[in-house]
């Protein structure tokens, strides 16, 4: 394994509150089926999504690109699924573009998944009650803290709800259930919802962090974010995970 990826699965496996996200995807990387097809929305899942996964050349994958379109994750997936239906997808998005459209795209799904001769169509949400690639663009690009009032998103019962429209779905909140509920998800008779409560603080750290956006993150914790506490604690968990990774 390289060093690199010795990075990347230290960081997946750190402690986090209550569950880290790249964890979230670790896990699901060897679980691949060799003809997924995977559709990534826009947001800090897409990160991990980048990182955390193994993809191999049988697979197919779309990502919304440079448009950063949110909301994108669920229809990509619903159109594969109709271009092919004898493969599982998996769709990607945060509880921000679920909000935004993915929820009611769930309705489409249930309307026309009998028809599909493979019935898995999966969507991950990151739970995080968060807006969290802009929280974080705010930190490290602007150095301003976080601003409660646009980014903090109400709960939602994702996974539940799917089950309410005659889907699958499990909630997770700890390390220990991710692995059993992606089998779940890729086991099941009908698509499922994946609802994972992750931790909003993790870092979404580059592989090497410039001058000027560490600057810029310490201003933004001085300036009073409120989950400033929370922040410096991930952020050396995941510091000292890439020290361990490259042991």
């Amino acid at each position: 394994m390289s060093d690199w990826w010795k990075t990347v699965d230290a960081r997946a496996h750190a402690d986090a509150e209550p569950l880290n996200p790249q964890r979230v995807f670790s896990e699901l990387s060897p679980l691949l089926p060799d003809d997924a097809i995977l559709s990534a929305d826009s947001g800090s899942s897409t990160n991990w999504y980048a990182r955390n996964l193994k993809l191999r050349p049988s697979m197919k994958a779309s990502v919304s690109s440079t448009l950063a379109s949110m909301g994108c994750a669920v229809p990509y997936a619903i159109a594969a699924k109709f271009a092919h239906p004898e493969r599982p997808v998996i769709a990607i998005a945060g509880d921000g573009a679920m909000q935004m459209n993915g929820v009611s795209e769930l309705i489409t799904v249930a309307k026309y998944w009998e028809r599909w001769s493979d019935p898995r169509l999966i969507v991950l949400v990151l739970n995080n009650r968060d807006l969290n690639e802009v929280t974080w663009e705010q930190r490290v690009m602007a150095g301003d803290p976080k601003f409660d009032a646009s980014q903090e998103l109400p709960d939602f019962p994702y996974a539940g709800y799917a089950e309410l429209i005659g889907l699958a779905g499990v909630r997770v909140e700890s390390p220990d259930a991710v692995a059993p509920a992606w089998e779940q998800a890729l086991a099941s008779d009908r698509p499922f919802v994946l609802e994972a409560v992750t931790d909003p603080n993790v870092p979404p750290l580059p592989p090497h962090i410039e001058l000027g956006q560490a600057k810029a993150l310490a201003s933004a914790l001085r300036a009073g974010d409120p989950n400033a506490r929370e922040v410096l604690r991930a952020s050396f968990r995941q510091k000292l995970a890439d020290l361990l990774g490259r042991g």
